[in-house]
């Protein structure tokens, strides 16, 4: 059996298991690694200290899995088709809270992982049968020190825009991607890595923060994604009414790129909505004590900012809602109940409240 004839078994494999698209790379040092380290150095990543340890590793992961020479890159299209109509008039609803869309449903973490390790026993016992030696993968989806957009990039999958996410000329960015690092010798796909997103800046122009210093650059310190997610710390006080009522994430870039209109909904059950974080209310999900949260978010990405993270950054968002006398109060009678941190946040959204009182 041919690596070309594989390939294409892997192909109808991956899109078996729900991937939208699969890619093969020769996994080789990142061409990507000035821009690293030059982004690190202006102290873009925030308090990501993560992203600066490794640095060897992303830009060459055959460090990660010995003996590892190709990685198959996928893709797996998340967006409900429901929720692309829903974006633009929820965020006009200040009362209610907009949840970037990829964490609506199952943590993609979980998903991903699941599927790659399907596509990897599939590959064994295909080789196993043929009798072609050994093989050997680990699988990866944001777990681990790895360029993945470079590597998808590589594989043919995309190419990296302007607002630093992948995009696709028939999927747009709605999607998340993985990879499986393998032993098997695989040649690079034929690259579509060419950019095409012209003289476009839209996404650049609507960031709620102005965080995108410049083209394919961001400064995570001004992210809303970054500040209600990644950052442990007090969200600064210049940017808490640009955030408006986005509680997890943002997708504002995404809303904009005209490659966007291209993009799949996705048919994958784990990836519907689930209803208490859909437009939901904002006092409702502030209402929550720390067990309910726990329990809503089983399984789900949300978990990931943890629970006083998920109070400062509803706090914020109350404080930029429409004047009501029922969020006063929920604030009031919040406040002697959280840490320091949080309570900052109370008091600022307090004063917002009382200011449109």
């Amino acid at each position: 059996m041919s690596a070309e004839h594989l390939k294409s078994e892997i192909q109808v494999w991956a899109r078996e298991l729900g991937f939208s698209e699969a890619g093969f790379v020769r996994l080789e040092p990142s061409d990507h690694e000035p821009r690293l380290r030059s982004w690190l150095s202006k102290g873009y990543h925030g308090s990501m200290g993560y992203m600066g340890r490794n640095v060897d590793l992303r830009v060459d992961p055959r460090g990660l899995l010995e003996g590892s020479v190709s990685a198959i890159t996928v893709r797996m299209d998340y967006l409900p088709a429901e929720s692309i109509q829903a974006i633009e008039p929820l965020l006009k609803q200040p009362n209610r809270a907009y949840i970037a869309r990829y964490a609506l449903g199952r943590d993609y973490h979980k998903t991903i992982r699941r599927r790659l390790k399907r596509l990897a026993d599939n590959i064994n016992s295909a080789i196993l049968n043929r009798k072609l030696g050994a093989f050997f993968a680990r699988a990866c989806t944001d777990s681990a020190p790895i360029l993945e957009k470079r590597l998808a990039e590589a594989s043919g999958l995309g190419w990296i825009g302007k607002n630093t996410l992948l995009l696709n000329r028939d999927g747009g960015s709605w999607f998340f991607i993985g990879e499986l690092l393998t032993n098997l010798p695989f040649e690079s796909s034929s690259s579509s890595a060419t950019s095409h997103c012209g003289s476009c800046t839209r996404c650049l122009d609507v960031c709620p923060t102005q965080a995108f210093v410049g083209p394919f650059e961001l400064d995570a310190r001004r992210c809303i994604s970054y500040l209600t997610i990644e950052s442990k710390n007090a969200i600064p006080v210049d940017l808490r009414k640009a955030i408006g009522n986005r509680i997890f994430g943002c997708d504002d870039c995404q809303m904009v790129c005209p490659w966007n209109k291209f993009a799949a909904a996705t048919v994958d059950s784990d990836f519907q909505p689930r209803a208490e974080f859909d437009a939901t209310e904002l006092a409702t999900l502030f209402s929550w004590d720390e067990a309910t949260f726990l329990k809503k978010t089983e399984g789900s990405a949300i978990r990931r900012t943890g629970y006083a993270g998920w109070l400062r950054n509803l706090a914020v968002a109350l404080g930029n809602a429409e004047y009501d006398p029922n969020i006063l109060r929920l604030l009031r009678a919040r406040l002697p109940q959280v840490n320091a941190l949080v309570a900052e946040h109370i008091v600022w959204a307090i004063a917002q409240q009382e200011q449109r009182a």
